[in-house]
């Protein structure tokens, strides 16, 4: 059984930091692209980042580049997103994803239905 468990959010004030962790079990980790996405109340599930399984490759969304960085320990079977310079804007619920491929595809990697597998998500609120 596939099990994604996200870690490290919280209230920050802008410009603050944060680390999330998402601990995989279940599953061959390295097999797996694994993505972050997030949702703000009233908004769909928006893509943030994405890594590939081999960790060599990686993917963000326009409104985070510069700023947040996703990583891989596969001997942790662990994600991480570095969220640096927080704006209000980033407030919503975190939730780290697995895809069923250790590829990235450009034409899908932004789309939940790539991915098979959810956590139950972290809040991340960053008050002004």
């Amino acid at each position: 059984q596939v099990q994604l468990a996200e870690s490290g959010g919280g209230l920050v004030q802008a410009g603050d930091s944060l680390r999330l962790s998402c601990a995989a079990s279940g599953l061959t980790f390295s097999n797996y692209a694994m993505g972050w996405f997030r949702q703000a109340p009233g908004k769909e599930r928006e893509f943030v980042a994405v890594i590939s399984g081999s960790g060599g490759t990686s993917y963000y969304a326009d409104s985070v580049k510069g700023r947040f960085t996703i990583s891989r320990d596969d001997a942790k079977n662990t994600v991480y997103l570095q969220m640096n310079s927080l704006k209000p804007e980033d407030t919503a619920v975190y939730y780290c994803a697995a895809s069923i491929s250790p590829e990235i595809y450009l034409s899908d990697y932004d789309l939940p239905l790539t991915y098979s597998y959810w956590g139950q998500g972290t809040q991340v609120t960053v008050s002004a």
